[in-house]
């Protein structure tokens, strides 16, 4: 099991093999929209679907994940765990991999993927957070790590909104 940082593309690109419905999320699908962040794991949100559970431990199974929040326990998550909302931290044979039931204040999958973009990866095409509502979950959750990054998120969003200069306000009073 590999632990420091995550091999991206060989990772989703297992699940997209096993056709697995997810919405990447995180400091990934920040870099993928263009914020200069970095993060040593990948966070998806997965489709609570039944069909889709099952795809999802298939993949898993493949790529050797584990729970990493006990190394000498070596188990792997299941049907019924992953069918939940609960938040599973995994280390797989590409690192680190966090499999998450929602987001935020309880955003899942469905709402996730209103706002999702499809962005390719390589070979491959995988649906992303889209940068707003990264910043608004990032808002909601105000971990002392979301909040460092959250400047660095509003202005890769301002300067994708084609604004090169922060906007003046005007100024009241005499000129």
């Amino acid at each position: 099991m590999k632990q420091p940082g995550a091999e991206v593309s060989p990772l989703l690109a297992t699940l997209r093999r096993h056709r697995v419905r997810f919405v990447l999320v995180g400091g990934v699908a920040a870099v993928v929209e263009g914020a200069p962040v970095s993060t040593l794991d990948v966070d998806i949100v997965h489709d609570p679907e039944p069909w889709n559970v099952l795809r999802l431990v298939a993949a898993l199974h493949e790529i050797e994940a584990r729970y990493r929040t006990r190394p000498n326990v070596r188990r792997s998550p299941t049907a019924e765990a992953l069918a939940g909302h609960g938040h599973h931290l995994l280390v797989t044979r590409f690192g680190p991999l966090d499999v998450l039931g929602v987001i935020g204040n309880g955003r899942e999958f469905r709402s996730l993927a209103r706002t999702a973009r499809r962005r390719k990866l390589g070979d491959f095409f995988v649906w992303v957070l889209d940068l707003e509502t990264q910043i608004a979950v990032k808002e909601e959750l105000a971990f002392a790590k979301d909040r460092a990054v959250l400047p660095i998120l509003r202005e890769t969003l301002r300067l994708r909104r084609g604004r090169s200069r922060p906007r003046r306000t005007k100024r009241r009073g005499k000129r």
